[in-house]
């Protein structure tokens, strides 16, 4: 019998409940402290090919990172079954994420309207979703025009990279060196 396992995150004036019917194992090589264990990354981004500058940026990011825990880049095409229509297209992109992401992941959306949190209270938050009994750490970078419901109902957490609207790609290159710093 598995019994589900709740975890309150707390960062920067910001509580989360995390539930889980897995139950927790703790993970080894961790170089954090205070961090039971370093989960792998999933970064799923939806937009066009990358232009090769920030597909070079991102392959020496995940390069660097590789030592400390393991991390997927996932490019999701934009608009996959040609909708004219903006909310379509938005629906569209909205399934082929959440068909990615697992019920075990931790996941925090990209979205201008999300917590504005410092370098500092991210990688505390990250460093927190640790602790939890997620099985991996999942980013969510939308499209053009941002992110489906379902995909903003599944997020544990919404987080802006900035007051301004970054293109899908330059959002990318910030998160990559952000998760780098922590």
């Amino acid at each position: 019998m598995t019994m589900a396992t709740a975890v309150g995150i707390s960062a920067c004036g910001v509580s989360l409940q995390w539930t889980n019917p897995n139950s927790y194992s703790s993970g080894k090589g961790c170089k954090y402290a205070g961090q039971s264990r370093a989960l792998p990354i999933r970064i799923l981004t939806v937009g066009k090919k990358r232009l090769p500058g920030v597909q070079l940026l991102v392959d020496e990011y995940i390069a660097k990172l590789k030592s400390y825990c393991h991390v997927d880049d996932v490019q999701i095409r934009s608009n996959p079954k040609n909708a004219r229509n903006a909310m379509a297209q938005v629906d569209d992109e909205d399934i082929a994420v959440i068909n990615l992401i697992t019920s075990n992941d931790w996941v925090v959306i990209l979205d201008e309207r999300g917590l504005d949190l410092s370098s500092e209270h991210l990688a505390e938050l990250l460093g927190d979703a640790g602790n939890t009994a997620a099985s991996r750490l999942s980013f969510c970078i939308g499209g053009p025009y941002g992110h489906g419901q379902r995909v903003r109902k599944r997020a544990n957490v919404s987080i802006k990279l900035s007051s301004m609207v970054l293109n899908h790609q330059i959002a990318l290159v910030v998160l990559m060196e952000q998760i780098y710093r922590r």
